[in-house]
């Protein structure tokens, strides 16, 4: 839902894109960063000329966006449609799918961020073969970087992608994929409510206290920063507390899907077939609430010349909201990132600025209930190209300390428990690059003659406190091999995740000679880099041996 309005301009309008909207196309070396959206994507550069981080339109494939600050005035943006169509052996993204009116057709992927993140890879038919999100995503990402390097001159520098507060190492991993089809050699990973913290941090003073609260199409994520900012030198963005949870535009869609089915009587499957003009025409509705007191939906059967209908004035669209426990996810994920914050210090009264951004932070009543907390404190004059400019200001060398947001253990066989156990070896909050090692344990060889010694790493999650409720809380809104969508139930609890990060490459140390069981034979240190990569040195008591230094395992979120 966004105050937003949409102008769609072709190669050929480059340069009264340019002059009209301040919407630059670049053919100097720069350094590009993407913030892959659930709906929409933005693109920006660091320009090494100005220094400074701009939006970065390519006509054939972009959109503007226009929305209205706090002061009145008219901000104005760039971004790409989260759409890849797949036709006739052919496919489209971005504006094109608008354009050639493919949004609601059976080969068009939407919302593939949300997918890929949330681990619902599924597979749809397009053409007669399978093409799952992942696939879709990576076609997606790579004609991106494509048609930016017709822009500027990418070179051999790095790229920098965005990534949600909460992602898993499996969505960097996917990234790193999509970068290796890309023929990108190098690349950063920023979180997005950091390198929106940095995109607001631009024009904000030294030692701020901010509060990033980034409500996006597919997650909401919550940071906590104070930015030191130097007349001089390097600016710094340090994270103090996180949180997120997945809930976005795409949340409030499935409910609005659901309510219009009970009021028509229908069920998904009944709808099947339009649904794509279904959602579409959602989004239309949701987003004129922003203005309008009221809105009438209405989607045509094409088949049986049915009509789906619905009537929402904004009071019945908030209670919907409420309803669904929208307001209460919200406030849970806000209080779990200033309980981490307070740890290190900085309570609620600390926070001089709460800066919006995402195009569901434009809701009138997200706004209301964060002012109604932080008073006019609240921000949202760079609701929808913070994180981008942020990311490209990240990459273009604004120096950002943080935070490991999860906790790392070793999973170990307890015989005690006749079960496995696990060891932490990160802590959730531990500062990178770090000092000191982190851990320091001693390998054991399990059985005599063991050559090849390794050890199982975890990355771990608690979800306490993100659990949703009300009506749509137990759905997940899923599109079927056809296109079509459908309500799937969603297995919730508050219990602890992990994730195995290293099950590709458990074994880093040999053995020579090989070891005997039991024996104390390796030493093992783990330090973090300033890649945010978790490194081991391991030393041979046998021997006397320095097998490893610093050796990157995994990177760490």
């Amino acid at each position: 839902m966004q105050n937003v309005r949409h102008r769609l301009y072709r190669r050929r309008d480059c340069a009264l894109c340019s002059q009209r909207f301040g919407l630059q196309v670049f053919f100097v070396s720069s350094r590009l960063a993407i913030d892959f959206g659930t709906s929409n994507t933005r693109v920006a550069v660091w320009d090494t000329s100005r220094g400074e981080a701009v939006s970065l339109s390519i006509p054939e494939i972009s959109a503007t966006a226009e929305y209205t600050t706090p002061s009145g005035a008219i901000g104005r943006t760039s971004f790409i449609p989260s759409l890849i169509s797949y036709q006739g052996g052919q496919s489209w993204i971005g504006t094109q799918v608008l354009d050639r009116e493919l949004l609601a057709a059976s080969g068009t992927f939407r919302w593939m961020k949300r997918f890929i993140a949330s681990r619902l890879d599924l597979p749809r038919k397009i053409d007669g073969r399978s093409i799952r999100y992942s696939e879709a995503g990576k076609d997606y990402l790579v004609r991106i970087v494509i048609y930016s390097s017709e822009a500027i001159e990418l070179g051999e520098e790095e790229i920098a992608f965005s990534v949600p507060v909460e992602a898993f190492e499996h969505y960097q991993e996917w990234l790193g994929l999509v970068c290796e089809s890309a023929g990108i050699k190098r690349f950063r990973f920023i979180d997005e409510a950091s390198a929106a913290a940095l995109g607001y941090g631009l024009r904000m003073g030294s030692n701020d206290v901010c509060m990033v609260f980034d409500f996006g199409g597919g997650t909401l994520d919550v940071s906590i920063v104070r930015m030191d900012v130097e007349c001089e030198g390097p600016r710094k963005c340090c994270v103090l507390g996180k949180a997120g949870a997945e809930i976005g535009g795409t949340t409030i869609d499935q409910w609005i899907f659901r309510d219009l089915l009970e009021k028509n009587g229908k069920t998904s499957e009944e709808v099947s077939h339009f649904s794509g003009l279904i959602l579409s025409n959602i989004q239309d509705a949701k987003e004129s609430l922003t203005d309008a007191e009221d809105v009438d939906f209405m989607a045509r059967d094409a088949r049986s010349g049915s009509i789906l209908k619905g009537y929402y004035t904004r009071s019945t669209f908030e209670n919907l909201l409420d309803e669904n426990g929208m307001f209460e996810m919200m406030n849970r994920v806000v209080d779990r990132a200033l309980v981490d914050s307070a740890e290190r210090g900085y309570d609620s009264d600390s926070i001089t600025k709460v800066l919006l951004v995402g195009g569901s932070s434009l809701i009138p009543c997200v706004r209301r209930n964060l002012r109604h907390r932080f008073g006019d404190r609240v921000r949202f004059d760079r609701p929808l190209d913070a994180v981008a400019l942020g990311a490209a200001a990240f990459i273009g060398g604004v120096d950002l300390l943080d935070h490991i947001q999860h906790d790392y253990a070793l999973r170990y066989y307890n015989p005690e428990k006749g079960a496995h156990d696990f060891l932490t070896i990160v802590h959730s909050g531990t500062p990178y690059p770090s000092k000191e090692p982190v851990r320091q344990i001693t390998m054991l060889a399990s059985y005599d003659g063991q050559e090849y010694l390794g050890l199982d790493i975890y990355e771990m999650s608690s979800r306490a406190g993100t659990k949703q409720t009300g009506r749509g809380a137990k759905f997940d809104l899923v599109f079927d091999p056809t296109g079509g969508v459908h309500f799937r139930e969603r297995e919730t609890s508050d219990a602890f995740e992990h994730f195995w990060v290293n099950e590709k490459s458990p074994s880093f140390v040999r053995a020579s000679p090989p070891a005997v069981r039991g024996e104390k034979r390796f030493p093992v240190s783990f330090t973090i880099d300033s890649n945010k990569r978790l490194c081991v040195s391991v030393r041979d008591l046998k021997t006397g041996a320095r097998l490893l230094i610093e050796h990157p395992l995994i990177k760490l979120r």
